[in-house]
């Protein structure tokens, strides 16, 4: 899939990080999400305790939430637990508000998600360059 979509943004004129050297300019950024995206919140325990209250400290001290993108039995499934033994989303994880209510509390910088890191990565670049 990331192929194709290289393929369509070079055939349509546009600059992608794959395509060009490592400190040239680009004008597109490919990245494929293969696992849900709630693997990003889990990489950020802190903005997921305040976004939340009641969320336990103690997740990260936890070898499921440890690393983020590794979260077996799917992470929006994990997250919906995780919410709900804390009294929230009690009818089911509604997960554009989910995202909303944590991002308000990410720091990026700090996030352990690799995958995130890697997406954050490129972002950098486009703005900075």
């Amino acid at each position: 899939m990331k192929g194709k979509l290289e393929k369509i943004a070079i055939n349509t004129g546009f600059s992608t990080k794959t395509s060009v050297g490592i400190s040239q300019k680009f004008q597109v950024l490919n990245r494929v999400a293969i696992e849900e995206l709630e693997a990003w919140f889990f990489g950020d325990l802190h903005a997921l305790i305040n976004a939340y209250p009641g969320v336990s400290p103690n997740l990260e001290n936890q070898a499921k939430y440890r690393e983020a993108d590794a979260i077996t039995g799917g992470t929006w499934e994990a997250l919906e637990k995780v919410l709900q033994r804390a009294g929230h989303h009690k009818g089911g994880l509604e997960k554009t508000r989910a995202a909303r209510e944590i991002s308000l509390h990410m720091n990026p910088s700090n996030n352990r998600s690799k995958s995130f890191q890697i997406f954050y990565d490129g972002l950098l670049k486009i703005i900075l360059s």
